[in-house]
């Protein structure tokens, strides 16, 4: 995915300049520090906005139909019930995706790198090359844009098919609640996930919980400065079908949803979402209050399950 799409005005602030270090896939160190996580934003219910964190502010463009659009700081770009083709992209200056229009699955969700006290990674690095939903053409029959929202580092984009309706939330945060898809069909929907190359999911020694990263150490001082890079698949109303060193298959129920939390709410020591889907209360919801333990050292690609 293309993470350097120009845009009027904003090259030079948003140019992340070269890297000079590479990264490599063994060996962990340092501490991701701040964030809040999306944890219980679902179709139909009031929903908890995504969540990002990240010292220099985040700014989204979005190309629909071969038109691209960055709003001005503070302004809104809005679209409803919208015909769309091809492929839908969205580009940050911290993160950026594609949303394929065909089988609604995101692809290539990269970190850009830029410069940031919260970054994880020094150059584009994609996290996921897909989080796909398994939707049998019933399904996606009609689908159309039904409303967008672009407004500075926010993203909502919800679909309406014939048979429902799916919805993606997303922040230009360099960590934290960033990324979220959401579900509302009558049947439960598959989704799978796999990882970029390079990164491994393995099972954080002092959580005991599954995370996702890359095994780079982090650089406390210097231009090369970043945080460890961390995150975590964040399900609700869903349950996990497989793993894999790269993948992950999970069955998300009707009003369910799928997020994506990178840095320290991903490895903090919390119970995790509860299964809520209406009325949902704040104590749903993870806050990136809780305690959070070291960094896993050298962890070791999952294996199949």
């Amino acid at each position: 995915m293309d993470t350097t799409h120009p845009r009027p005005g904003t090259a030079a602030r948003r140019s992340t300049g070269s890297r000079t270090a590479g990264r490599r896939t063994v060996g962990l160190a340092a501490a991701i520090t701040a964030v809040t996580v999306a944890a219980v934003a679902l179709v139909g219910v009031a929903p908890a906005q995504a969540s990002g964190k990240t010292s220099t502010g985040g700014d989204y463009a979005v190309t629909v139909n071969g038109t691209t659009t960055n709003p001005a700081v503070g302004k809104d770009f809005k679209l409803r019930d919208t015909a769309v083709s091809g492929t839908i992209a969205v580009r940050g200056r911290h993160n950026g995706f594609d949303i394929r229009v065909a089988d609604l699955g995101v692809y290539d969700y990269t970190l850009t790198g830029a410069p940031d006290t919260q970054r994880m990674v020094t150059k584009p690095t994609v996290v996921f090359a897909s989080k796909v939903p398994s939707l049998t053409a019933a399904q996606l029959a009609g689908t159309q844009l039904s409303s967008l929202e672009v407004r500075d580092d926010t993203l909502v984009a919800v679909f309406s098919t014939g048979a429902g309706k799916f919805k993606i939330q997303a922040k230009d945060g360099a960590q934290g609640g960033v990324f979220q898809m959401e579900t509302e069909f009558a049947a439960p929907v598959t989704f799978t996930h796999t990882l970029g190359a390079g990164l491994f999911y393995f099972v954080n020694p002092y959580t005991g919980k599954v995370n996702f990263g890359d095994g780079t150490s982090a650089v406390a001082t210097g231009t090369d400065a970043h945080q460890m890079l961390l995150g975590k698949d964040s399900p609700q109303v869903a349950t996990k079908t497989s793993q894999t060193a790269t993948t992950t298959t999970w069955t998300v129920q009707p009003g369910g949803r799928l997020g994506g939390v990178l840095g320290e709410d991903a490895i903090e020591l919390s119970a995790g979402a509860t299964n809520c889907t209406s009325s949902c209360q704040a104590q749903n919801q993870i806050r990136g209050s809780l305690p959070v333990p070291p960094d896993p050292v050298d962890p070791t690609p999952i294996a199949t399950r």
